[in-house]
């Protein structure tokens, strides 16, 4: 013992002990005390069966076996011991710091990628939001508005989406579905994913984004962001929860994509949502104003029946949305076209007065349709006796003239003198 500091012992497993060792019945602790207690002790060994050794001289003959032998505890000056343990203590701080340093360093350098990633394709983003801007600068648009949208990237929106699933998809426009989602920090989001089977580009993306982001409305579904990555073009709205609306204003009119002082124009790429476009449009290639008065008028009577002109159907009539209201309208029994939750509302007049209107925007003929200023004062009640409205387009559905070729397909459609009659309709 010195300076108060004990000798310790050094541990050796699997040993041939050295002859000559001094034995007693002690057990293995009063063994390494009489060892410890012994200043000319060596080493010592407590081994079953054999008992306690001790060895005072010099060790001889010892060395470790393969398997088997004796535990033997050689003795060592504390100095020593705190030597190693320091040595074993500085060399696992070593390893552990140099594991930290390099999990530290990989976490680093991801973090880092991944900000100069988000960085590149928000700037990228931005030069296309801009080049926008300058394409729509003869427009009122408001430049700092445009800043505030958020642009989002797409593995935060197919997170936010479930992946895009079925289950999440609140509508289908000419645009493309309209998916609902959620994001990290619990905002609820309506995400509008561009189809690529849609035959619309990068033009309309532009010009909902930049006409969008400058409309400000408590009726209008609110525009966050948009997403331009991995070919993707993707416009992200506020969710509308009570799903009033929420189907109907995630798109707007034509009328936009083109120069804001045409009245009329030809164009040979439609865009738009089927059911929705105008017979001269959809036939032709012609757009108006009156144009976005049809799509008006099919919104209107969707609303008022609570029915899709798409997807409506009437067997024994083969009619569409249109030719019902409009066979309804003439045999003066509106009321079944009203949808049931408003149908005992206590506002029949004005339900008669909305599908009027709605029958008058979707006249056949551009001329026979009123403009939208007219329109609001039809709704408003401004001009009391409207005028009677005319057969609407589009009335009988495709599928009646297809199963009346199909079944007989060597007969011809002619007049009693026979004359050919051609039948027109849009796509």
């Amino acid at each position: 013992e010195v300076e108060g500091k004990q000798d310790g012992f050094f541990k050796l497993e699997t040993m041939k002990v050295p002859y000559f060792a001094e034995r007693s019945s002690a057990n293995e602790d009063k063994c390494k005390d009489q060892c410890s207690n012994n200043c000319s002790c060596k080493a010592y060994a407590y081994e079953i069966g054999v008992g306690c050794m001790i060895w005072t001289h010099n060790l001889i003959d010892i060395r470790k076996l393969p398997s088997g032998g004796t535990n033997l505890y050689i003795r060592v000056a504390h100095e020593e011991l705190d030597r190693k343990d320091m040595k074993l203590v500085i060399i696992l701080s070593v390893i552990v710091g140099i594991i930290a340093i390099a999990i530290c360093t990989f976490f680093a350098w991801r973090w880092f990628a991944k900000r100069k990633a988000m960085k590149e394709n928000s700037k990228v983003q931005r030069l296309d939001l801009g080049e926008a801007y300058a394409n729509f600068s003869t427009e009122k648009v408001n430049p700092a508005r445009l800043q505030d949208l958020l642009v989002f990237n797409f593995e935060e929106l197919a997170n936010a989406t479930n992946n895009f699933q079925l289950a999440n998809k609140l509508g289908q426009g000419g645009f493309g579905p309209v998916y609902k989602g959620k994001l990290q920090d619990g905002q609820e989001i309506a995400v509008k994913r561009l189809s690529k089977a849609s035959g619309q580009g990068q033009e309309e993306f532009m010009n909902e984004v930049m006409v969008i982001s400058n409309l400000q409305h408590r009726n209008l579904v609110r525009l966050l962001g948009c997403c331009v990555e991995r070919e993707e073009n993707m416009l992200i709205y506020e969710y509308m929860p009570n799903k009033s609306l929420d189907s109907f204003l995630f798109d707007f009119g034509l009328a936009r994509i083109f120069g804001g002082n045409q009245d009329q124009a030809a164009t040979k790429r439609l865009v738009g949502t089927y059911g929705y476009m105008s017979p001269e449009y959809a036939m032709e290639g012609r757009f108006s104003e009156k144009s976005d008065v049809f799509s008006f008028g099919v919104l209107l009577l969707e609303i008022v029946s609570g029915r899709k002109n798409t997807s409506f159907y009437h067997e024994e009539f083969e009619l569409t949305l249109l030719g019902y209201a409009w066979k309804l309208w003439n045999d003066n029994n509106v009321i079944d076209l009203v949808d049931p939750l408003i149908s005992e509302s206590g506002f029949k007049m004005e339900i008669i007065r909305c599908v009027n209107v709605g029958l008058l925007c979707v006249q056949e003929f551009v001329k026979d349709r009123p403009n939208m200023p007219t329109v609001v004062s039809m709704l408003n009640s401004e001009i009391k006796d409207l005028p009677a409205a005319k057969q609407p387009a589009f009335t009988v559905r495709r599928g009646a003239y297809d199963s009346a070729s199909s079944s007989n397909q060597n007969q011809q459609i002619c007049s009693i003198n026979d004359v050919t009659v051609t039948l027109m309709e849009g796509r």
